[in-house]
């Protein structure tokens, strides 16, 4: 069934085998790395890549694929850490205008929800950060500040078309609590696209990340990151690429690993979907 269902969908195939390698890299990272990240050597600063220095080296010659091997795993772990922060508030809050709707889920969606959404993400994330400074866990609140109103709108609506079904009035019929009609009845069956929004919602979280690092505002030094290693490269687009190229790379591949993850998962979870392509 796993094969065939590969067979059926190649890129998703090709996301999860992108994605295994970023977390084995993120994980070996310090056994797989050649070289200190954070190690200086003027001597052999914007080195092109050679056998010693296989994607070269920056302006103060720390070595690239070094550094790019570290970068997964601030990448991996905010990627992680924004759709957790993300979806337990949209979960908790989606979940509660959707269940008991009313007043609060008037005040909820109408009001919380709205305001949320009418300040890009991006830029509440840059002023958070502005505000709290740069650092790993201050990145990771300030994308899940401006990530959980999707999660929650998502959740509010799924809800919303379950709760009346009449296997959640039967248990309700029978005393069953509020929290555990959520948790047994509801929860398992809206499921599907709340997984399916996780997974892309991480590929954007990788980007996010690699914009507010690209804007000085990410991990600080000596941490490696893949939007500081493009900022670094900024003035040196010309003279040495390879300090733009390579990073690149590695946020356009894992952002794909990702959205091909997600897009395999909506058609496999989706009955309709599985049965037109023959899943």
């Amino acid at each position: 069934m796993l094969v065939r269902a590969l067979r059926r969908q190649p890129l998703g195939a090709l996301g999860a085998a992108l994605l295994a390698i970023f977390v084995f890299v993120a994980v070996l990272a310090p056994r797989l790395a050649p070289y200190d990240p954070a190690a200086i050597d003027l001597y052999h600063r914007l080195a092109p890549p050679s056998h010693l220095h296989w994607f070269g080296t920056d302006e103060l010659g720390r070595d690239i694929y070094s550094r790019i091997l570290f970068g997964a795993r601030l990448s991996l772990l905010v990627a992680v850490g924004v759709v957790g922060l993300s979806l337990s508030a949209g979960l908790l809050l989606g979940g509660l205008a959707g269940y008991y709707g009313g007043a609060l889920d008037t005040l909820l969606n109408i009001f919380v929800m709205n305001a949320f959404l009418a300040m890009p993400g991006i830029l509440l994330a840059i002023a958070f950060v502005a505000f709290l400074g740069p650092g790993i866990a201050n990145l990771i609140l300030a994308l899940a500040v401006g990530g959980w109103v999707g999660y929650a709108r998502l959740v509010r609506a799924q809800v919303l078309a379950v709760k009346e079904k009449e296997f959640v009035e039967a248990a309700r019929a029978l005393g069953a609590s509020d929290l555990r009609i959520f948790a047994r009845h509801i929860l398992p069956n809206i499921l599907q696209p709340i997984i399916v929004q996780s997974a892309i919602g991480m590929a954007g979280a990788v980007l996010a990340e690699a914009t507010l690092s690209f804007l000085g505002l990410g991990a600080p030094p000596p941490i490696s990151s893949w939007g500081g290693m493009l900022n670094d490269a900024r003035s040196h687009l010309f003279d040495s690429p390879h300090m733009v190229v390579f990073p690149a790379i590695a946020v356009m591949l894992c952002v794909l690993s990702f959205n091909f993850i997600g897009d395999a998962l909506r058609d496999y979870l989706d009955p309709r979907t599985r049965m037109s392509i023959g899943l």
